[in-house]
């Protein structure tokens, strides 16, 4: 909606599922999925309401071009055709969810850079956010929202006795939810999930997250039809929530925010742009590819055809063959090496040609030609470069300059989700240390909103980072704790300051020029080497012998993992 929505508290009983204009949104969506999915039956029942006749393929518009897919195309009763299918929708959807989450991002308070010690907070959020558990959950929702275009994340929390004592941050996807927005964002949403059907009876466990609390129902209906609204405690699905709940089936979260988000894959929405309720909702990497890939399968297919038809085969004259008995037929025998020629007989054994071997050219080359192209189409429609997915066969001598050039387009897409992310992990941040503090007595927010850091680059070479601030650091054009930047992006304030003084400290016992006038060079060399190498400089003075100098600095020793325990008792 352009304004402010009139969020209801739950959706009114007995009415449509899902509510118009959200189940045209859901169709295109399966679609989607099914071409993420790979289902070969599914892509039929989409692409082919006529199983058996053809008369919608006549018709002009959206329905003539959709049942004119290959995929639409119905198989011919008698005929067994093999239809193969490519993942390449999967695989942009993998790629996608690597692009921007294989490095995770660094999620920081403000200030935190510039503190000398990591606050409580940031130490909180740290274990809340920077987790295996919270990265996982990230990179779902990323494949998730490249396939169906968008995901949303909400915040859960179990505070009984085994849970995991911190709340999380999960996915949900986006045909799983009922969004209502507000100047183009999220201003609340209602999740469903079926927990029983039995005959005609369906039951949607429903929950509706709003600003500062989550109303929970359990609605009892059909396939269609939502139903009506029965006890939370009348199915074991959602019993755990009847002591939980208030008078108003609802639970408070301590937040002024909302406990969920919506991150749309890319804007605008091509189908839906007129549409106020679906325009927010992105688009899917798929959008307007689906002709380049339903053609990509059936090239694949008709090549794997070729291979099928190009098997060797024999066509033997019958008198060769060699009967079976009666009613048996017969056989030949294809290592019998001695055949007679029957006199008189016309036929290819009294010439001399037992057999005929017949065997097609499987057209390779230009199969393969058709594929690769196909597949150009697809990455370039979808914002990728072949150099990302390793399938550029000009990827070899080349430089690393044209390498990065060839992959700016996958960059550059990369770059625009990550906006939307950051975006909303920043807002979600704040929300989850708030119901951290409701639920867990954690240190809050405090009411500042974290800011989400994304790496400069997926997978930056180290090589390339060290080269970088080796001549950062000729020229002068860069300090100490500048270069530990560029090298680690990923670090927070505190441990880039740890490590900027480990390297001073290491410098000035390493430089040879700080040891007395008149030490044979060699010696200092031999010295600056040892003490690098974390031996005291006491033995690797002796080692190196050089006598009667007093070190007024101790040795580098190696970053020793802090505990949050230590952390939280820093300033």
């Amino acid at each position: 909606m352009t304004g402010r929505g009139e969020p209801v508290p739950l959706p009114r009983p007995n009415i449509e599922w899902p509510p118009k204009p959200f189940d045209t949104a859901f169709r295109t969506i399966s679609t989607w999925d099914a071409w993420y999915v790979g289902d070969t039956s599914e892509l039929a029942t989409k692409y082919n309401e006529t199983p058996r006749t053809r008369p919608s393929q006549m018709r002009g518009g959206v329905v003539g071009t959709v049942a004119r897919f290959f995929w639409g195309r119905p198989v011919p009763a008698g005929q067994d055709r093999t239809r193969l299918h490519v993942p390449v929708a999967s695989d942009l959807a993998t790629t996608s969810a690597d692009l921007l989450f294989s490095e995770p991002p660094r999620i920081v308070l403000p200030g935190t850079a510039q503190e000398t010690g990591r606050t409580p907070r940031q130490t909180r959020l740290e274990q809340l956010i920077n987790g295996p558990e919270t990265h996982a959950s990230l990179l779902e929702a990323a494949e998730l929202g490249a396939a169906l275009g968008g995901t949303y994340l909400r915040i859960v929390w179990d505070t009984t006795d085994g849970g995991p004592n911190r709340p999380l941050l999960t996915a949900v996807h986006a045909d799983g939810a009922i969004p209502t927005w507000r100047w183009g964002q999220l201003d609340s949403v209602v999740f469903w999930t079926v927990v029983r059907r039995e005959n005609q009876m369906v039951r949607r466990h429903v929950e509706c997250h709003e600003r500062g609390r989550i109303v929970h129902a359990l609605y009892q209906g059909t396939e269609a039809n939502l139903g009506v609204v029965v006890p939370l405690a009348e199915d074991a699905a959602t019993k755990w929530l009847a002591p939980l709940v208030d008078a108003e089936s609802a639970i408070e979260t301590g937040s002024t925010g909302l406990t969920a988000g919506y991150v749309p894959n890319i804007r605008p929405s091509r189908q839906w742009r007129t549409t106020p309720d679906l325009a927010p909702l992105g688009r899917s990497d798929y959008d307007g590819i689906e002709p380049l890939m339903d053609a990509l399968d059936e090239t694949y297919s008709s090549w794997m055809r070729d291979v099928r038809l190009a098997k060797a085969r024999l066509l033997v004259d019958q008198n060769a063959m060699t009967p079976m008995g009666r009613g048996a037929g017969a056989a030949f025998d294809t290592d019998q090496e001695i055949f007679t020629a029957v006199p008189g007989v016309m036929g290819s054994l009294k010439d001399g040609n037992v057999a005929q071997a017949e065997q097609f050219e499987i057209r390779h080359e230009e199969h393969r030609a058709t594929a690769v192209d196909l597949l150009r189409s697809i990455l370039r429609s979808a914002g990728y470069s072949p150099q990302t997915f390793g399938d550029d066969p000009l990827a070899v001598s080349t430089t690393a300059t044209e390498v990065k050039a060839r992959e700016r387009l996958s960059e550059r897409t990369r770059d625009k989700k990550a906006r939307y992310w950051a975006a909303e992990l920043s807002r979600l941040s704040r929300v989850l240390l708030d119901v951290d503090a409701h639920a867990f007595r954690g240190p809050g927010s405090g009411g500042d909103t974290p800011e989400v850091r994304f790496p400069p680059k997926v997978q930056e070479d180290t090589l390339e980072l060290a080269q970088t601030a080796q001549a950062l650091k000729s020229a002068e054009a860069a300090s100490i704790e500048t270069r530990v930047r560029l090298v680690h992006p990923e670090w927070d304030g505190p441990t880039v300051n740890d490590e900027v003084e480990r390297i001073q400290n290491e410098t000035r016992l390493a430089d040879p020029t700080m040891l007395r006038p008149g030490v044979d060079p060699d010696s200092a060399n031999t010295f600056g080497q040892l003490v690098r190498g974390s031996v005291t400089p006491e033995s690797a003075a002796a080692a190196a012998g050089i006598s009667g100098v007093r070190f007024t600095v101790s040795a580098p020793s190696p970053p020793a993992r802090r505990s949050s325990a230590d952390h939280a008792r820093q300033p």
